[in-house]
C-alpha cells in the first residue's frame, strides 16, 4: 500500500511502516490544491491538521482506503463522505489522554492557588500572603462533559485529589470507580468545576453559551482542553467579569486557525483573556508532551498494521 504523510510526526511511523513493506511518501509543504491533484495515487493518508479532507478532497481520492489522524479530533475530515466512500477512519485518542489529564490538573492547581501570580510578584519584590490565599480542589464536585479517553483519564487524576467527579455523556452506562454519570441538569446543579472533553460537532459548537452558563447553579471554575469553538467566548468573558465563572483554564481558543498553528483573530474578548489574572491560556498543548508524541504515533501504526497487514 502507498501512503502519503502530510504532517511531520514521530519517526517511528515511518520506521515501522517501512518495515512492514508499506510505501511511504512525505509531503509537508504542498498546498491543498496540489495535494488534491495527486491524492488518487495513494491508498492511505496520515495527517494531523494541516490540510482539510473535505468532500472535494475525498472524491478525488479514488483509491483511498484509510485516513489516519495522529490525534483525537476528526473535525477536519468530512466523516459522512468518507464513510459513504468506504474509507476507514483511524485516530489515536489513547495516545495523549494522559497528557491532557495532567494538563487539566496542572492548570487548575496553578489557577486556584495563584501560583503564577504569586511567583511573579515575589520575583518583583512583592510579598503578599493573604492576597494569594489559594482554593483547594479537595472536596469539590467536578463536572466533566464527555467521558471518552480524555474524560476518563482526567477523572482518574481528579479523584486522587479527593474530588467528587460526575460527568455527562451522550452514551449510557459509563460510570466507573472514578466518576458517576449524571444528567446534564444534575451536572449543572452540582458542579463547582466544569471541564470539557468533547469533539467539535454541530451539536457541540458553542455548547457553552450564555444559557448554559446561566443554568449553572454554582459559581464555578471552567476548563477547556477540547476545542475552542465549543465555547462562545464573549459570554465566557462576560461571566468572568461578573464572577459567575471564578476562573478559566483555556488550552484552546475560539480564535485559533483550523490547523491550530496560531490565532487567526484578535479582539477585545481575547485581550481580556490574555490580560486577566483569572485566566490561564496555553497554546493548544494539553496533548503535546514528549511522551504523547511517541504514544500517538505508536497507536496509529498499531491500528494501521492491525487493519492492513
Amino acid at each position: 500500500m502507498k501512503i502519503l504523510l502530510l504532517d511531520k510526526n514521530h519517526p517511528l511511523i515511518t520506521e515501522q511502516l517501512l518495515a512492514k513493506n508499506f510505501i511511504l511518501e512525505e509531503d509537508f509543504t504542498s498546498s491543498y490544491d496540489e495535494v488534491c491533484g495527486k491524492i488518487q495515487n495513494y491508498d492511505g493518508v496520515i495527517i494531523r491538521s494541516r490540510i482539510p479532507l473535505d468532500k472535494n478532497f475525498l472524491e478525488k481520492a479514488s483509491n483511498l482506503k484509510f485516513i489516519a489522524r495522529v490525534g483525537a479530533g476528526m473535525e477536519n475530515i468530512d466523516i459522512p463522505v468518507a464513510e459513504k466512500l468506504g474509507i476507514q477512519l483511524i485516530n489515536s485518542p489513547e495516545g495523549n489522554r494522559d497528557s491532557v489529564a495532567e494538563h487539566v490538573v496542572g492548570m487548575l492547581l496553578i489557577l486556584m492557588n495563584r501560583l503564577f501570580i504569586a511567583s511573579n510578584e515575589v520575583k518583583k519584590g512583592i510579598w503578599l500572603r493573604e492576597e494569594n490565599r489559594g482554593d483547594e480542589l479537595l472536596g469539590k464536585t467536578v463536572g466533566l462533559i464527555g467521558y471518552g479517553n480524555m474524560g476518563k483519564a482526567t477523572a482518574k487524576r481528579l479523584s486522587g485529589f479527593g474530588c467528587k467527579v460526575i460527568f455527562h455523556d451522550i452514551l449510557p452506562d459509563l460510570s466507573d470507580e472514578f466518576a458517576t454519570q449524571v444528567s446534564l441538569e444534575e451536572l449543572k446543579e452540582k458542579a463547582e468545576v466544569l471541564s470539557l472533553h468533547i469533539p467539535m460537532t454541530e451539536e457541540t459548537h458553542y455548547l457553552i453559551d450564555s444559557t448554559f452558563i446561566s443554568e449553572m447553579k454554582n459559581d464555578f471554575y471552567f476548563v477547556n482542553t477540547a476545542r475552542g469553538k465549543n465555547v462562545e467566548t464573549k459570554y465566557l468573558v462576560e461571566t468572568l467579569k461578573s464572577g459567575k465563572v471564578k476562573g478559566a483554564c483555556l488550552d484552546v481558543l475560539e480564535y485559533e486557525k483550523a490547523s491550530f498553528e496560531k490565532l487567526e483573530l484578535e479582539n477585545e474578548d481575547l485581550q481580556y483573556l490574555l490580560d486577566s489574572e483569572k485566566v490561564i491560556v496555553t497554546p493548544h498543548i494539553a496533548g503535546w508532551t514528549h511522551q504523547s508524541k511517541e504514544k500517538l504515533a505508536q497507536v496509529i501504526v498499531d491500528k494501521i498494521i492491525a487493519s492492513f497487514c
